[in-house]
């Protein structure tokens, strides 16, 4: 493809001349689109143009960076004066761009170039059609590695033989010491088995089980036990990749799980809308109530009589501003065995009172880890079996205690800050000292490398769309100039990815139109928050004409939700205004916001406000905190015949957006992120494209001057949302594959643990020189 690619441009100077006369600097795919409309070079050059993500032009030179597929890229320098044109290597495309950004050459100075390519050269899927679906592959590949390696079917052995909980052997106990002996005992325990009625409880042949070397674990009844004896002599004997992860994933292994989320307000009550506390929370605590419940039906299927833990660990904040932060210990609401525990930032001062943005919480993270693991031993009385991080902070202290505990690691970002902030990378000097970006993509390299497996929602988010990079994607190769050069940072190829799409918590998000399960005692309060006639510090400007729909958002409000974007957006439409009220839910005017960024669009909301003459058909309301009321919030939009609509500049999910169709709210997403693959476009909802304004409100314009016309328009995309959510975003579904891939993932720990070395030397060595050295460039939070 790229020796096509070079061909094209060999006869293209006109298209040459004009990306170079987009002048000196780094120009994103938008700006050279353009050219399109103006060349006539035919199909060839539109491909070149379509597939390029970035030029970077310093006359007469002019490198392009060029996508030929989701996770597939190349690198092309051109001298536009004499047309010549090669392929370059990604370091030398950097190169270039580091001298455009520094305005002087290099001079062959000497640059760190991070490359993690050779210690994943021996496991790496080529099909763009692989992406995401990690365990698959690696089923694949450890099952033709037990069928034609007897030291790895023998690792299978020591595998099921280091099973134990608090000291107790599960599975095969000391009689079992080779696979002769493995083998003869299924065969035993089969052929006895079979005689058995199904229903027969475990504890009537325990006795039996025993003396062949067999322990619980195995299954509750006879038919449990039986069907994964046969599971495993199935693989002793052909190995298979679905008869593998079958039996992985049900072998008795995850009994304590803990769960990293440092930053933020991480509480139950009165949190969502503070700042950097929004989407992750929710996700977090409907993940484990999800995850306590398939723990505990696996162990009970398992025929155990164990107690499961699960354990999130946030940040304990003496200034809890009227929230449970301040509290060690708190129950996770709807759960038995899941708590949050608090641990608070120290230095050599003593505890941090004050709460700190999430871009400033890195020079507190490693005393933190050493504080969490001595805290987590005492609760649980032993180490986890799981652990999962989110977000970088989480991710980064989860690599950290699951390599010093050696226990299997999940990795979750939510949202990576490279992909949302454009260019934060080549200009990190000119964000460090308010975002601190180097310590971020340090510590998000270091975890995604470190990690045994990471979770994603969406294929987006991985490998983007034919059009759009992934979040992860844009970590293959950047550069921080002056600091270090990523020219393989993660692959998107990489089978440690898997797509495990969250849903919505079902108890608090239903369709408007259970009229049995509606919570009308809420109305009356909703009723005052959408039209009561006051304005004052929960909300601003009023809803004059309450007979039309309303158009409905929440989120917080920071520059990337682009609230204040949709408010510009409808100010200026006058045809959506005529046909819509427009609600927005993000900010929280109540109290004085510490967030430098929501502080800005604050200031940007009032100015719109007024700019547009908004009062009158626009209601701005203060972040509402209590999700139950706002899963009836949703519904009653509903009821207006209104939308939902989630203008992100980009999302990495949507969870919003997944809460809105859960009730059977038309929604209107981002075409950048997650929220593209969550909806089918005309189906189950709309794409919009943040970037476009007036293409976006004239597709609302469109939708609902439709429905003024059918009705029954709004009722089929309505119904769409909600087939679409049944069939792919729950959190039963989430939560089998998650503890499905925890099984997969601690096999394959195992079966890989010689292999590894080489890159934990190489992680150590970049944690210890590259991310140490920057955070201590974050200065430390000073108590009021």
């Amino acid at each position: 493809m790229a020796q096509q690619f070079i061909e094209t441009l060999s006869k293209s100077l006109t298209l040459l001349s004009s990306i170079e006369r987009l002048g000196c600097g780094i120009h994103k795919r938008q700006q050279i689109l353009s050219l399109l409309d103006a060349e006539s070079n035919g199909a060839a050059i539109a491909d070149v143009l379509n597939a390029t993500q970035e030029a970077a032009v310093s006359s007469p030179w002019v490198a392009l960076a060029v996508r030929t597929s989701p996770g597939v890229w190349c690198y092309i320098r051109v001298n536009v004066q004499t047309v010549d044109v090669e392929e370059i290597s990604v370091s030398k495309y950097l190169l270039f761009k580091e001298e455009i950004v520094d305005g002087r050459k290099s001079n062959g100075n000497f640059a760190f170039e991070v490359d993690f390519e050779p210690f994943r050269a021996l496991l790496h899927p080529t099909l763009s059609n692989s992406i995401g679906h990690g365990m698959e592959f690696l089923n694949r590949h450890m099952s033709a590695k037990l069928f034609n390696d007897k030291e790895s079917m023998q690792s299978l052995l020591e595998f099921l033989r280091v099973h134990s909980h608090m000291g107790k052997n599960m599975m095969l106990n000391e009689k079992i010491q080779d696979l002769g002996t493995l083998q003869s005992s299924l065969r035993m325990a089969e052929k006895y088995l079979s005689m058995l009625a199904p229903d027969t409880s475990y504890a009537e042949f325990e006795q039996k089980f025993q003396e062949i070397g067999l322990e619980r674990g195995w299954g509750d009844n006879a038919e449990h036990v039986l069907g994964m004896i046969q599971l495993l002599l199935d693989l002793l004997q052909a190995p298979e990749s679905s008869t593998l992860e079958t039996f992985l994933g049900k072998i008795p292994r995850v009994f304590n799980v803990v769960i990293f989320t440092p930053h933020g307000y991480f509480a139950q009550d009165n949190v969502l809308g503070y700042p950097d506390t929004g989407g992750q929370v929710v996700y977090i605590l409907d993940q484990v109530r999800a995850l306590e419940n398939e723990m505990l039906l696996r162990i009970k299927q398992q025929g155990l009589d164990i107690t499961p833990r699960i354990l999130i660990i946030t940040r304990l904040l003496p200034d809890a501003v009227g929230t449970t932060c301040g509290q060690r210990v708190e129950k996770v609401y709807g759960t038995k065995y899941s708590d949050i525990l608090r641990v608070p930032f120290r230095t050599e001062e003593g505890i941090v009172r004050k709460w700190i943005s999430r871009f400033e919480v890195w020079p507190y993270l490693e005393t933190f880890t050493e504080d969490v693991a001595t805290e987590i031993i005492q609760e649980l009385q032993c180490k986890p079996d799981l652990i999962i991080g989110n977000y970088s902070d989480g991710n980064i202290v989860a690599s950290l205690l699951a390599h010093k505990l050696d226990v299997t690691q999940c990795t979750i970002a939510h949202a990576l800050e490279l992909t949302k902030y454009p260019d934060s990378d080549i200009n990190w000097k000119k964000l460090d000292d308010k975002y601190h970006f180097s310590c971020q993509f340090t510590a998000d390299l270091f975890a995604m490398n470190r990690t045994d497996f990471i979770i994603t929602s969406t294929f987006q988010e991985i490998a983007g769309s034919k059009d759009t990079v992934g979040q992860y994607e844009s970590h293959t190769a950047f550069s921080l100039p002056g600091l270090y050069r990523v020219v393989n940072g993660i692959d998107a190829f990489d089978p440690k990815f898997n797509i495990v799409s969250p849903g919505a918590d079902m108890t608090i998000y239903f369709p408007y139109m259970d009229e049995k399960r509606r919570l009308k005692h809420f109305h009356s309060e909703i009723e005052e928050l959408l039209y009561s006639p006051v304005e004052n510090k929960e909300h601003l400007c009023v809803l004059k004409d309450s007979s039309k729909p309303i158009l409905f958002t929440m989120a917080r409000l920071d520059r990337v939700k682009n609230l204040t974007g949709l408010v510009e957006w409808y100010g200026k439409n006058a045809k959506l205004r005529e046909l819509v009220n427009l609600v927005v839910v993000g900010g929280d005017r109540r109290k004085e916001s510490k967030d430098l960024e929501e502080q800005a669009e604050m200031k940007n909301m009032y100015g719109l406000i007024d700019a547009y003459n908004l009062n009158g058909q626009f209601r701005w309301i203060s972040s509402q905190m209590n999700r139950v009321r706002n899963g009836e919030l949703y519904r009653y939009i509903c009821d207006t015949k209104g939308a939902f609509v989630q203008p992100a500049l980009y999302e990495a999910f949507g969870l919003t957006v997944v809460e809105a169709m859960t009730c059977g709210l038309p929604t209107f997403a981002t075409c950048n992120g997650g929220p593209a693959e969550i909806i089918v476009h005309g189906k189950s909802g709309f794409h919009i494209d943040p970037y476009k304004g007036d293409q976006a409100t004239g597709i609302l314009v469109d939708f609902f001057e439709k429905c003024k016309v059918d009705p029954g328009h709004w009722d089929e995309i309505s119904q769409g949302g909600l087939k679409r959510i049944q069939e792919k975003y729950t959190w039963k579904i989430y939560s089998e594959r998650l503890l499905n891939l925890s099984g997969v993932y601690g096999f394959w720990k195992h079966l890989s643990k010689l292999d590894s070395r080489e890159k934990n030397r190489y992680l150590e060595m970049f944690y210890s020189l590259m991310y140490r050295k920057q955070v201590q460039t974050v200065p430390l939070a000073v108590d009021e």
